[in-house]
């Protein structure tokens, strides 16, 4: 198994990093503090054709893999973008992959090249402030009425909503209760309109990612097309399962490379700030712990290759994927806490920009999925230990 980048990888890999590097720290320090949208940084990516990095060429897009995805992401984050620069291209790359792997032939013609090219902004509505992990309890239900549906519930942490125009929805078209022993049948995906004469979005404010917008979503009365069911009614759970391993690989390679670009102002640091007339980098104190964060970020990224070069190859990857997301979580956090610790007083000044990143990155040990029930697959489906839960 060669985890060495193809010469096209690399092509890769240079183009991103040349134009992610285009917006610099003091850019997103303006997004965080306005709390507002990277348009210009979306526009761009854009504008150079990788919004549809894994869509098919057939709909405009470039057909690529989960290694191609997780390069272009790890190397946002790695310019120092963190999630306010990685979630919104993280948005066209995994929320569409319903539509690409079940989506009817008429439902990828009609929004697969609009979202290469940007004009569809999707938001993801899945968590429900009731149902937390445990999806098979969500309450947001949708009714049959001739060729529509209505939708009627509430969705929380849902992504992008404010300047989203379409939703990926998942609600209940069966009660949970007419079928017990599958509780995550009988719910259904929608490629739905995010109409704001029925759906309420209220913000969330939240520690990090300020840039991109968290939000509460009340939906009364939303009518979707019967032609908007994305795969089969009653299987949408089943649907998503099949993008989970591929998006904790990336996320796990967003969490790196918010960790190296911490690490990278912290190493400089070290070298230049003199306290007893010296460079603090010659402090073993100083020193060790960002060598550390160096080891765990490497090991951490090995894995990432290994998870994403199974995926590709069409191999069972749940065990690597999972691992993956729990290491590179804590080594990116590791790092990001140890460089704030390394700028002492200045680490905690937004100017140094590394606490941003060390708030954008703890989102990773909750998101897409917590540490924890990474974990609890390792535990149950490698070790083999009985279920908790």
């Amino acid at each position: 198994m060669d985890f060495a980048l193809s010469d096209a990888q690399e092509q890769i890999r240079q183009e991103v990093a040349a134009l992610a590097c285009r917006f610099d720290a003091e850019y997103w320090l303006g997004k965080d503090d306005r709390h507002e949208y990277p348009h210009e940084f979306v526009e761009a990516f854009a504008k150079a054709g990788w919004l549809g990095l894994m869509i098919p060429e057939e709909f405009g897009g470039a057909g690529l893999g989960i290694t191609e995805a997780a390069i272009v992401l790890h190397e946002i984050c790695l310019s120092g973008a963190g999630t306010s620069g990685a979630s919104p291209i993280h948005f066209y790359m995994f929320p569409p992959t319903p539509l690409i792997k079940v989506g009817s032939q008429a439902m990828k013609e009609r929004y697969l090249p609009h979202i290469c090219t940007g004009e569809i902004v999707m938001a993801f509505g899945v968590t429900e402030p009731n149902a937390g992990t445990d999806t098979s309890r969500i309450e947001t239900r949708a009714e049959r009425r001739g060729d529509t549906w209505v939708v009627n519930g509430h969705k929380v942490w849902t992504t992008n909503a404010q300047n989203a125009n379409k939703i990926l929805l998942l609600a209940r078209t069966t009660p949970r209760e007419e079928t017990p022993d599958k509780p995550l049948k009988g719910m259904t995906l929608f490629f739905a309109d995010l109409d704001r004469s029925a759906i309420t979005v209220r913000t969330i404010s939240k520690l990090g990612r300020a840039a991109v917008d968290s939000n509460e979503l009340f939906i009364e009365n939303l009518v979707v097309s019967n032609d908007d069911v994305v795969g089969t009614v009653g299987n949408g759970f089943y649907h998503l399962i099949d993008s989970l391993n591929p998006e904790r690989i990336v996320i796990a390679m967003e969490a790196v490379g918010i960790g190296r670009a911490a690490l990278a102002r912290a190493t400089q640091y070290a070298k230049e700030r003199i306290v007893f007339d010296r460079p603090i980098g010659k402090n073993q104190a100083i020193a060790h712990p960002l060598a550390h964060a160096l080891a765990e970020l490497d090991a951490a990224e090995l894995l990432c290759l290994k998870a994403a070069w199974l995926f590709d190859q069409g191999h069972p990857c749940g065990r690597e994927a999972n691992a993956a997301k729990v290491i590179a979580a804590e080594a990116g956090f590791n790092a990001c806490d140890a460089a704030v610790q390394t700028l002492g007083g200045y680490g905690y000044a937004k100017e140094f920009h590394v606490e941003r990143l060390w708030r954008e990155v703890r989102l990773y040990k909750i998101a897409p999925v917590s540490q924890q029930m990474a974990l609890n697959y390792l535990a149950e489906h490698v070790l083999e230990l009985p279920k908790s839960y």
